[in-house]
């Protein structure tokens, strides 16, 4: 079983910035999402912005959602110390 998400946040570039339970950090590309069903209604910027972490995993108003499992398997593992990072979470 994958970690579940402890925190999020959404970066400018449709992507997000996740923690999860195992202490790691993650990058999670949603722009190939952007045309795919209910998800295209994150194309609106304000709405992708609101993400926020419910029962492990993330989710938007209006009951878009994704499961913690395809939040860590499709997304880019990253250093905690990455100072690129750490500028975008601050």
């Amino acid at each position: 079983m994958n970690p579940y998400v402890k925190s999020v946040k959404a970066l400018d570039d449709y992507q997000l910035a996740l923690e999860f339970e195992n202490e790691g950090w993650r990058i999670f590309d949603m722009k190939p999402y952007l045309n795919r069903g209910i998800f295209t209604r994150l194309q609106n910027h304000a709405l992708f912005q609101a993400a926020r972490v419910v029962a492990g995993s993330v989710e938007w108003p209006g009951g878009l959602d994704l499961s913690y499992d395809t939040l860590y398997l499709e997304s880019q593992p990253v250093e905690a110390t990455d100072p690129q990072l750490a500028e975008t979470l601050s």
